[in-house]
């Protein structure tokens, strides 16, 4: 934070400091909606998520996360559920055997760096509409307007959703979009051992020691370090709102760190 904005935080009062913030974050937000709304991309990706609106009412689903602690979980019993993989999960398909129902990537290093990866994919891929000039848009691919500011939790995913700092949050919102009413959680170890500012770019220097597998921000690969904070600020407003529906979030991952939603037994979910 530079000076300046420091020697002004410390004489507005804080009621105004947040609205100022939020009107300029919000014009911000205007600039992108002539692209985000009316872009030909933009209107076939709407149609296509109109399509899975409620598409799997009342049914429970599984979002996995990229912690290591994937590494001591049997993903097996997954294999007949409803399943979101986010960002790099593709490199666990073939320990898994079988691929995730769907994919979610928001992050432009991500989808820049993989795109081929990720164009390959033979399941729906729901993708940050700010990725749209760096990936080529397929039969099954769906452009989301999403951003970084706006706090919000959004029941209809073809309108603005907030990232939330995490691609977790995206798939939460997508989830309930699609009408499923239990969620589980594996995989969001929701710690790091990389430590940095929240949300700076670096370059890997050798072996990911915070994802399932070394290679997956590799040596060389470019990933912005975590913003926990803000994460958790986006899960409460997910619990609130999903509770607030008469649904759940549970967080079945193996010695996760995240106390947001209820904690359960991975392997009770399917006696």
């Amino acid at each position: 934070m530079s000076a300046v904005k420091s020697s002004l935080k410390a004489i507005v009062p804080p009621a105004l400091w947040h609205w100022a913030s939020d009107a300029r974050d919000g014009l911000s937000r205007l600039t992108m909606l002539p692209s985000a709304t009316l872009h030909p991309l933009r209107r076939l990706s709407i149609t296509r998520l109109s399509h899975y609106q409620n598409i799997h009412q009342g049914q429970r689903c599984f979002i996995i996360g990229n912690g290591p602690s994937l590494k001591n979980m049997d993903l097996s019993p997954l294999k007949n559920e409803f399943t979101f993989g986010m960002n790099r999960i593709y490199l666990l398909y073939p320990k898994m055997g079988f691929p995730t129902t769907y994919y979610v990537s928001i992050n432009s290093l991500v989808i820049e760096q993989c795109a081929d990866d990720v164009e390959k994919l033979p399941v729906p891929k729901f993708l940050s509409w700010r990725s749209q000039k760096l990936i080529r848009m397929t039969e099954n691919t769906m452009f989301l307007h999403t951003t970084y500011t706006g706090k919000k939790f959004a029941k209809d995913a073809r309108k603005r959703l907030w990232e939330g700092a995490t691609v977790t949050y995206v798939a939460l919102q997508l989830a309930y979009f699609m009408g499923f009413r239990q969620v589980i959680l594996i995989g969001v170890d929701h710690s790091f051992a990389s430590k940095g500012k929240p949300n700076t770019t670096i370059v890997s220097q050798g072996d990911d020691p915070d994802h399932f597998n070394p290679g997956y921000f590799g040596k060389g690969f470019r990933w912005q370090l975590p913003d926990l904070e803000t994460s958790e600020i986006a899960y409460r407003l997910a619990r609130k709102t999903y509770e607030e529906n008469e649904r759940e979030v549970l967080d079945a991952t193996v010695g996760g760190k995240l106390t947001v939603f209820p904690k359960v037994d991975y392997q009770t979910l399917f006696r």
